[in-house]
């Protein structure tokens, strides 16, 4: 089975339409799939939305009193998924759910027990191109790029996108790292930790990205954070 989970806060605007396409990825027959919601303090309709909709749907919910952040919402998401493979997938339709699938097929097929999706392995794709699609978003850009090369210089990996949200990974094997962060800083502590007992298969995917004026929530204090973080558990655990 495939735990898909999704952290959601204030994310009226795209939530249904997010849930209506995870709904309708075609995944094979003998793999069966839970949606586990979790919602992280929204204030803004999303958790009466989801108390409303989730019976018909199918969906697990789970519902934070207060915002704690995206980490702390994963965390809850991972405490409660029962599949063999869990996959991250945000709910701001910056990545298409179809591709979840292409997540998630290299550790169901025993490849890696860890799977990526990066922006920037889809053939065709340039910089020019990421930067139009980014709209002009060029810290964005250089921020997440140079996580990476970081990333690749601390723990002798090959990264193309550490920053990427999609991020699929063994249940057993997840089970097998303590987490600590709350916020978004909990993704490049979790990249550190695996890359400390294993290496990451990417795959590519492609990028739809929203503006900060349409809701998007990540800011150069987590690309500072991201990066202490990754110095930080290169020495401890």
């Amino acid at each position: 089975m495939i735990s898909i989970i999704i952290p959601v806060y204030n994310e009226l605007r795209y939530l249904p339409k997010l849930i209506e396409k995870v709904l309708l990825v075609k995944w094979p027959n003998e793999l069966g799939v839970e949606i586990i919601v979790v919602d992280d303090g929204s204030n803004d309709g999303s958790v009466e939305w989801l108390k409303k909709n989730s019976q018909q749907f199918g969906l697990l919910t789970f519902f934070h009193e207060k915002n704690r952040g995206k980490g702390a919402a994963l965390k809850t998401g991972f405490f409660h998924a029962c599949g063999e493979v869990v996959v991250v997938q945000d709910s701001d339709l910056e990545y298409d759910p179809n591709e979840l699938i292409n997540v998630t097929m290299p550790i169901i097929s025993k490849q890696t027990k860890v799977c990526y999706g990066s922006r920037h392995l889809k053939k065709g794709w340039t910089q020019n191109d990421f930067l139009k699609k980014q709209r002009g978003y060029l810290f964005a850009y250089l921020g997440g790029r140079f996580i990476t090369y970081f990333c690749n210089f601390l723990y002798g990996s090959n990264l193309t996108d550490e920053p990427t949200c999609y991020k699929a990974f063994e249940r057993k094997f997840l089970q097998t790292i303590s987490l600590i962060s709350e916020g978004f800083e909990l993704e490049p502590e979790l990249t550190a930790k695996i890359l400390k007992r294993t290496s990451i298969l990417e795959v590519p995917i492609h990028y739809y990205p929203r503006s900060y004026e349409d809701g998007k929530k990540i800011n150069w204090k987590d690309g500072v954070s991201a990066l202490w973080k990754l110095l930080k558990y290169r020495f401890v655990d």
